[in-house]
């Protein structure tokens, strides 16, 4: 069988299979023992048993588990309620305040955690009806609060900055660095958004009144500072621990799920329901990665195996684009993906594909990585299967449809494009702390 009809038959299933509704772990993985069966041998089908056999004895991907612990511990503590009622005392007599206040928030807590849920769905249960309360505009509160949850796929220490590291064979350590400029630009252009619709425009987005005003003496402002605390001494040991060399990112990934245990035993909220229930909620968002990303590596594992790998390269190099050009046209395929596939299933199809590509044209594999990751966070507010939508949706009061929620992101994702375009305009950006945190690097 030619690798065209491969292709075809292989790519038209997947599509066929996701509009069933079959989630991607088993859509993928459906679909490779299919074509291993019939195109290789029975025999063959242990080609997957031993690849997914040593992924589980990938060191690094027993970190994830452990911030994802992380997140939910902290979010069960009412670490993140502690935060907001932070920013809050210091934005909030701006227009915007609030919002301004859930974006950082957010960006605070993707320092702290590396995944999205926890800081969609407890802003959304905490700053949402703060801001409608004070009237805010629905686009600017939903939107904010659902751009801030999605700097934790990009601000270190990301879930799929690791993921990506094992797949690409990139230093997970230079990810991490290199996600941290990128992501505070994003976090800034969220917040200059706000501030600059709410300024020409003060009814979007109301500052606290003058009775609320009047209750935040700087006293009160300085002692409120110990909310975050916790979250920025987590981010200390852990980062610390990282760079220094004292600790792999795993044993960090245990030291800052160990200080998020600690500040729950000290805020009184390390109880059996919640330690079982963060527990619970951690086994199943990581069982979800590692379905996926067994299924996933089974069906790209055959169809390079066959020469897809080639056929791709030939087909997107015969293009006649140039470098930048076909770079771009990489990003559109991404984009166009993530507005249907998760990002684990996204980047374990298609990072073994592309980058390869990536290097004839002469690019910096690491610069790739982390441009990736700013693209992936486009994915969690592309309607219309934006994971952030549907976290959003399960939170926000009944009145608030759907298509409120798809409208608000929409400004935001722009934003994230804008980012995008930065990050490719200028990869000082990105690698910029690589170069001055490691000795060595190119």
């Amino acid at each position: 069988m030619s690798i065209e009809l491969i292709t075809v038959l292989m790519f038209s299933g997947l599509l066929f299979l996701l509009l069933l509704g079959m989630p991607v772990a088993f859509a993928t993985g459906a679909l490779a023992v299919l074509f291993i069966f019939f195109l290789w041998s029975p025999e063959a089908l242990v080609v997957i048993a031993v690849r997914a056999f040593g992924q589980m004895y990938q060191y690094l991907l027993f970190a994830i588990p452990l911030f994802i612990f992380l997140a939910n511990i902290l979010q069960k503590a009412g670490i993140i309620e502690d935060m907001f009622i932070t920013f809050r005392e210091w934005t909030g007599p701006l227009g915007g305040g609030l919002a301004i206040a859930c974006v950082l928030v957010g960006t605070l807590l993707a320092a702290v955690v590396g995944v999205i849920g926890a800081a969609v769905v407890t802003m959304g249960i905490i700053g949402l009806p703060a801001m409608l309360k004070r009237k805010y505009n629905k686009g600017i509160a939903l939107g904010s609060i659902m751009a801030g949850g999605t700097l934790g796929i990009l601000i270190p220490p990301s879930v799929l900055f690791i993921l990506y590291s094992l797949v690409a064979g990139e230093s997970c350590g230079k990810l991490f660095i290199g996600g941290i400029l990128p992501g505070l630009v994003l976090s800034a252009l969220f917040c200059i958004y706000i501030a600059i619709r709410c300024w020409r425009n003060p009814k979007l987005g109301p500052p606290l009144s003058k009775e609320e005003r009047a209750k935040l003496t700087w006293k009160r402002k300085l002692v409120d500072l110990r909310g975050i605390a916790f979250p920025i001494g987590i981010i200390l040991l852990v980062f610390g621990s990282i760079f220094t060399g004292v600790a792999s990112i795993t044993e960090s990934a245990g030291v800052g799920a160990f200080l998020a245990c600690v500040c729950a035993a000290t805020k009184r909220q390390l109880t059996w329901k919640n330690f079982t229930a963060a527990s619970h909620q951690t086994v199943v968002a990581t069982c979800m990665v590692l379905w996926t990303m067994f299924g996933a590596q089974a069906f790209v594992t055959f169809y390079i195996a066959v020469g897809g790998s080639e056929f791709i390269s030939k087909l997107v190099l015969g293009t006649g684009l140039g470098p930048y050009g076909i770079l771009w046209l990489i990003m559109g395929i991404l984009i166009f993906l993530g507005c249907f596939l998760d990002w684990v299933g996204i980047m374990l199809l298609c990072v073994p594909i592309f980058l390869p590509i990536i290097k004839i044209l002469g690019f910096d594999p690491l610069w790739f990585g982390i441009i990736y990751n700013v693209n992936m966070q486009m994915s969690f507010l592309s309607p219309p299967f934006g994971y952030a939508l549907f976290y959003m949706k399960g939170v926000a009061p009944p009145d608030i449809s759907m298509e409120d929620i798809i409208k608000a992101a929409l400004p935001f994702l722009g934003l994230q494009f804008l980012g995008l375009i930065i990050c490719i305009k200028w990869p000082i950006i990105c690698l910029y702390l690589p170069s001055l945190m490691f000795t060595g690097f190119k």
